[in-house]
């Protein structure tokens, strides 16, 4: 510690995108509910939300958060600092649960739908969590833990319950009925969703008064160490991390008129921030995709909105331009494209720039950084490879495996300091300590560089890092080239054991042309790759196994 609090004390980096604020007031809002009651009075009538063919104003938000949150308070009994769990994709009844839990005073336990029996009951006993909202579809793995873990209140929802009739019956039917989506599950006490808020409507109701450090969210993490741990981010983390983003994008967007599609998962730090929180502030229109994985039903959604902002990561960008019909599209209301949660790959950025005529942005987070930390500026006229500049109010410095300060151009630790940066890991200070200094500087576990002009490129992972015959070898690089080849789709790369050289190159491949060969990729990698960085085997895989928001699992690759 001493050695890396000596290398922080040297302020590197900070903010400096041209035309965008060196600093940020990060106390703008007094609360995340603060803002949600100005963008309230200030775009009443303006569609805040839209999913399954609905919208809804944020007028009818506000009324729709207010009866949630009186059933929340008042028959559930639920109180300021218990903490909420929310389960389930991107629907209506997410924003509505959401906002109605943040004027309660309550923390936000954000989700993943596709947890195992084990993750869950970890992250609601892990949180303390006395209340669950979640989609019907998942409730039997909710059942089969929920003796064992603090719940008390559970209430469900079905995928059509916003939809308006008729449309909700028949979704709801023919999701359960006809598609047999929804496993069977018993929840004794449970209520549904649509009946809380009918409870809630007449019910008395006043936001709670919320202070800046109060947690806002518990947003569960890998982090850069161990077990899935709960990042503590209050409502000061998420408002500076939302004033920075404004400040990025203020004179490129204007309010009230955007419309931002939402593929990647609300219960996502980045889609959080980015998507549900951003287009809050900015008044735009918010248009949710379920399932962004039926990339031929979200080619037929885009079709239907004069789309402005659009959020992503690398794999959801790279299987819209291979689906039929995304280049048919209207791109000519696009301002910005953001991708973030994974590294972008120059090929796909490549492609993606010459289809829709846009430059694809890179920013870089994590979630104990609420999350963005860097961003490329709106003004590049093409794909760089960097994650960008510091965000406003944002400090970086990239140090050795000492915590010394290194210089520009050599990879090491990125860390970060800024007002964005979490409070630290819920109820594990040992942990915190690893990654948090009391001077607030974050080590991310991340290797990258920076340049003379204050860009950052991301080099990888620590823990990816493949040592063959004592070289690094980054799997980013080895997935960057390797994708650039006509007849590959997608690529892993990690690190196997190997008698001679310690660690060698595994690929997994997903085939874009079915004639592929191993030795043909082999060939390929040679000459484009010095030689230990080239693949000693390769395996062709149908897919690679990938987060909620599709960034590639390498770690279950190396339990393959």
């Amino acid at each position: 510690m001493t050695s890396r609090k000596k290398c922080m004390e040297k302020v590197w980096l900070k903010s400096y995108q041209e035309g965008v604020p060196e600093t940020i007031n990060p106390d703008e809002y007094d609360s995340i509910g603060d803002l949600f009651h100005q963008s309230i009075k200030k775009f009443g009538d303006l569609p805040a939300f839209s999913n399954l063919g609905r919208e809804i104003s944020f007028r009818e938000l506000d009324q729709m958060t207010r009866d949630f949150a009186a059933y929340l308070t008042q028959t559930a009994g639920l109180k300021k600092g218990d903490r909420i769990a929310i389960m389930m994709p991107n629907l209506l009844q997410y924003p509505v649960a959401l906002f109605a839990a943040l004027r309660a005073g309550l923390i936000v336990v954000n989700t993943n739908p596709l947890y195992t029996d084990r993750e869950l009951e970890h992250q609601l006993n892990d949180s303390g969590a006395v209340a669950i909202v979640i989609l019907e579809n998942f409730a039997n793995t909710l059942q089969s833990v929920l003796e064992e873990t603090p719940v008390k209140t559970v209430i469900t929802t079905r995928i059509g319950d916003l939809a308006g009739f008729p449309k909700s019956l028949l979704v709801n039917f023919v999701v359960k009925h006809i598609k047999k989506m929804v496993p069977p599950f018993k929840l004794p006490g449970a209520i549904r969703f649509n009946e809380a808020l009918a409870k809630g409507k007449g019910q008395p109701f006043e936001d709670a008064e919320v202070a800046q450090q109060d947690i806002a969210f518990l947003q569960y993490t890998g982090g850069t160490t161990g077990v899935a741990k709960g990042a503590a981010l209050t409502h000061r983390n998420m408002v500076a991390n939302l004033v920075q983003a404004h400040a990025w994008a203020a004179r490129d967007l204007e309010e009230g008129k955007e419309v931002v599609i939402t593929p990647l998962p609300l219960y996502h730090i980045f889609s959080l921030l980015a998507n549900a929180l951003f287009a809050m502030k900015i008044g735009a229109k918010n248009v949710l995709i379920t399932n962004p994985r039926d990339m031929k039903g979200f080619i037929k959604e885009l079709g239907q909105h004069q789309f402005s902002f659009i959020t992503g990561v690398n794999t959801l960008f790279n299987g819209l331009l291979n689906t039929p019909g995304f280049d048919q599209l209207d791109f000519s209301h696009l301002k910005v494209v953001l991708a973030g949660g994974m590294a972008v790959q120059g090929p796909v950025a490549k492609k993606w720039h010459e289809v829709t005529g846009h430059v694809l942005l890179e920013a870089y987070g994590l979630t104990e950084t609420s999350p963005a930390a860097c961003i490329n500026p709106l003004t590049i006229t093409e794909y760089t490879g960097m994650i960008g500049l510091p965000i406003s109010s944002t400090e970086i410095c990239v140090c050795d495996e000492q915590g010394e300060l290194l210089s520009f151009n050599e990879a090491g630790e990125l860390n970060i300091r800024g007002p964005q940066v979490m409070q630290g890991y819920w109820n594990r200070p040992e942990e915190t300590a690893k990654v948090l200094d009391e001077d607030g500087w974050l080590s991310t576990g991340d290797v990258a560089v920076v340049n003379e002009a204050g860009y950052v490129k991301l080099v990888d992972r620590i823990k990816d890092l493949i040592i063959v015959s004592g070289f690094n070898v980054y799997p980013n690089e080895i997935e960057e080239i390797v994708v650039a080849h006509p007849k590959v789709l997608e690529v892993g790369a990690i690190g196997v054991p190997h008698k001679k050289t310690g660690e060698a190159v595994k690929l997994f491949v997903v085939k874009q042309d079915p004639s592929l060969t191993k030795d043909e990729l082999i060939n390929y990698c040679r000459q484009q790759l010095t030689g230990y960085k080239c693949p000693k085997k390769i395996e062709f895989v149908d897919d690679l196994p990938k987060s909620n928001v599709g960034k590639v699992l390498r770690k279950d690759l190396r339990n393959k």
